[in-house]
């Protein structure tokens, strides 16, 4: 199993951005596996795509992962054209990790309609995937993304636990990734999911990734705590219960991971400190 590092794009006690490519560099030299960003629209964190952008031009061998965007929030032609472009700039290190949503002011702030999300989001997959083809899309006659690297489109991971996720998993992704939880539950959505692949026909097998968050170091499990309370809110406490707060908490959660049969495990830092990146290698690297 790998281990990916998400960024602190979305703590709120992150008041230089810079940080966020000192970080990348630090964790691509470490050897991570990925450079995971949380995001929403409805909240001040540091964009998505252009923070892992950013980190692409800072690094040579990690991946770079949206860990997860709120797709139909997001108008699919464009989106598709940054997904292509960052996938290219990155040399085909990106997947574009993706979500409905399910905050209602995330869609108040962009104008778009929280109920519909669904059925938009189906509508933008077969649109992105048109572009990445090299087919014109409505209201052209000309390609308007750059052909992705591997030639078939960006890679694409779903999150949630809806029904109709294992369904574009298994019509467009390359797998799917938890936004937390207890091992029992991945391991029920992970045996789903290979069902309904199999069932389809698709080759090979889908890939898993699971989210944890992590701080080290007693000093700042406040700071910590306040950045996932703002973030999450009424579930703050709830993903706070849950952080890791020391390498040995790391390891078992490592081990606990290992278990499920995830393919890689991201653990998020809640607190924006570039040492952070050094005590979790010493911990599970």
């Amino acid at each position: 199993m790998r281990i990916g590092l998400g960024l602190p794009n979305a703590d709120k006690s992150l008041t230089n951005g810079r940080l966020l490519i000192d970080i990348a560099h630090r964790a691509d030299s470490l050897g991570f596996s990925t450079l995971a960003t949380i995001g929403r629209v409805g909240y001040p964190n540091y964009e998505e795509l252009i923070t892992l952008a950013a980190a692409a031009a800072a690094t040579a061998k990690i991946g770079l992962f949206t860990n997860i965007l709120l797709a139909a929030t997001r108008e699919p032609v464009l989106l598709a054209k940054q997904a292509a472009t960052l996938d290219q700039v990155s040399g085909g290190r990106f997947v574009l990790g993706i979500g409905a949503g399910g905050r209602p002011d995330d869609f108040a702030v962009t104008g778009t309609d929280f109920h519909t999300r669904g059925r938009r989001l189906d509508a933008a997959l077969e649109l992105m995937q048109r572009a990445w083809r090299g087919e014109p899309v409505p209201g052209t006659e000309q390609p308007v993304t750059p052909r992705p690297v591997s030639g078939d489109g960006v890679p694409i991971m779903f999150g949630g636990g809806a029904e109709a996720v294992i369904r574009r998993v298994v019509k467009y992704g390359v797998g799917w990734t938890a936004g937390g939880g207890t091992p029992e539950s991945l391991t029920a959505m992970m045996e789903r999911i290979n069902a309904a692949w199999k069932a389809e026909g698709r080759a090979g097998k889908p890939k898993f990734r699971a989210l944890g968050y992590f701080v080290l170091g007693d000093e700042l499990h406040e700071e910590a705590e306040s950045n996932l309370l703002s973030y999450y809110g009424e579930f703050g406490a709830r993903v706070w219960n849950g952080t890791i707060k020391s390498a040995a908490e790391a390891k078992e959660r490592v081990k606990a991971s290992e278990k499920t049969g995830v393919d890689e495990l991201i653990l998020f830092m809640s607190a924006p400190h570039l040492e952070q990146v050094d005590r979790l290698a010493e911990a599970v690297l």
